[in-house]
């Protein structure tokens, strides 16, 4: 077997295999001798077909299967004879057999890129010092006051006024005619004020009273956000059926009962601490992990697109079960599949070059995780999800491509561990604008 590598680029290579004539005969003559056996042939015993009867009506059939066996005898030992340790799945590009020459075919395959080793002792890294706020806690606070807030009747003989929850039915006409977008919609709740409808509809519910029926224009902005309804006239028949207002708890102890797994408010307040801590913990972590990419990941190499896609693959699928959860598809957002990834790749390809910068680090530390480590790592996401250690345990023993990717991921965390360790971190307290600003997303 002669084996010729051609560089297409530094990451992909075209591997050529040339298998001698009689390796190629071998395999016929093997082929035949099973066919004889097997095949039955009209005005012919069993097992005494002549071959050349069996070449007229099966060559096809025979070259092919040869040809497929020659490429998986040949393929892997010629790529280990060249050290071609490929990812992804081989291009292969087979020929035709002739069974009266050398059997050569080509196979492209793409590799890792081979990166220099990355010194990273003592580099020079900020920490900002985040700090919760009781004015956060208190914001935080409130939020869930509003949650648990109750609907309740209003009793008093009045009219709808700004803020009440009016229970309306309502039908919109466009030209006279019955529209889809504002068809008949019975039991509606709608928060005065907040124009879930347009704020032209809440100005002429004000002042109705349950039991009245109005009818009354709407003129939709040109920048509606639904844009079907954009800019076009309305005419709203609307029966006022009741008034409710809410009615939001007081921060106490009954509050807390309430949320479950709480006794006290305090014990409230001191959950929703830790929560915010923990946000601002890893808020300084990220920045922290983005430091060390943009200080150390500064070698340009090419990309494999085999991991590029299998990156971009992962991001679509997320965001496509993001949308799912919402009952929303692709098309109602006027997106496509080819759209996403145009508009992902750039993010897939900064992904797969941090993921290759952290496994060059594994590799070049030869670091490894002991079992004590990954059983650790088994009870730590077995509470996060919330399923028995056994259930986590067996799904990773059956699943080795994902136990695999489990426990790179674990590594990559070590990784930055170790660059961390040995950097020379300078603790800052943060601008003054920025705990404020991240309030809200810690939460």
């Amino acid at each position: 077997m002669e084996v010729t590598v051609t560089d297409i680029s530094s990451v992909k290579k075209k591997v050529q295999i040339q298998v001698p004539q009689a390796d190629v005969a071998k395999e016929l003559d093997s082929a035949y001798l099973q066919l004889k056996k097997d095949a039955k042939v009209k005005g012919f015993r069993p097992g005494k077909t002549p071959r050349s009867v069996l070449e007229r009506m099966f060559h096809k059939d025979v070259h092919a299967d040869v040809t497929n066996t020659l490429i998986q005898n040949t393929f892997i030992d010629a790529v280990k004879q060249e050290s071609l340790a490929f990812i992804g799945t081989p291009d292969i590009d087979p020929p035709e057999l002739d069974p009266d020459g050398p059997f050569v075919y080509n196979i492209t395959v793409e590799l890792k890129p081979e990166l220099a080793d990355i010194k990273y002792e003592g580099i020079e890294l900020k920490k900002t010092l985040y700090k919760m706020s009781e004015a956060e806690v208190d914001k935080q606070l409130e939020m869930l006051q509003k949650q648990l807030a109750e609907s309740l009747p209003i009793e008093e003989d009045r009219a709808a006024l700004d803020g009440d929850h009016a229970v309306i039915d309502y039908e919109g006409l466009k030209d006279g005619k019955p529209f889809e977008q504002t068809q008949k919609t019975e039991n509606y709740t709608l928060k005065i004020g907040q124009g879930m409808i347009s704020e032209e509809f809440d100005k002429q519910v004000i002042g109705m009273k349950p039991g009245e029926q109005k009818e009354f224009p709407v003129t939709f902005p040109e920048d509606y956000h639904n844009k079907d309804l954009a800019n076009i006239d309305i005419t709203f028949t609307v029966m006022l059926k009741e008034l409710r207002k809410e009615v939001i708890p007081e921060a106490d102890d009954e509050l807390a009962k309430k949320l479950g797994n709480f006794e006290t408010l305090e014990d409230v307040k001191i959950a929703i601490r830790a929560n915010l801590q923990e946000g601002y913990d890893k808020r300084s972590e990220q920045e922290i992990q983005e430091q060390i990419f943009e200080k150390l990941l500064t070698e340009e190499f090419e990309l494999p697109e085999t991991l590029v896609k299998f990156e971009l693959d992962g991001i679509i699928e997320d965001t496509e079960m993001r949308f799912s959860q919402s009952n929303v598809t692709l098309d109602q957002l006027g997106l496509s599949r080819e759209k996403l990834e145009d508009q992902y790749r750039d993010v897939a390809q900064n992904q797969v070059r941090r993921h290759l910068f952290l496994s060059k680090i594994i590799e070049q530390e030869s670091m490894e995780l002991p079992d004590e480590a990954l059983n650790a790592e088994y009870e730590s996401l077995s509470k996060t999800v919330g399923q028995p250690l056994n259930f986590i345990q067996e799904y990773y023993q059956k699943n080795p491509d994902k136990l695999e990717g489990f426990k790179h991921a674990i590594l990559e965390k070590k990784v930055f561990d170790l660059i961390i360790g040995k950097a020379v971190i300078e603790e800052v307290e943060p601008k003054e604008a920025e705990p404020e600003k991240q309030s809200d997303s810690a939460s």
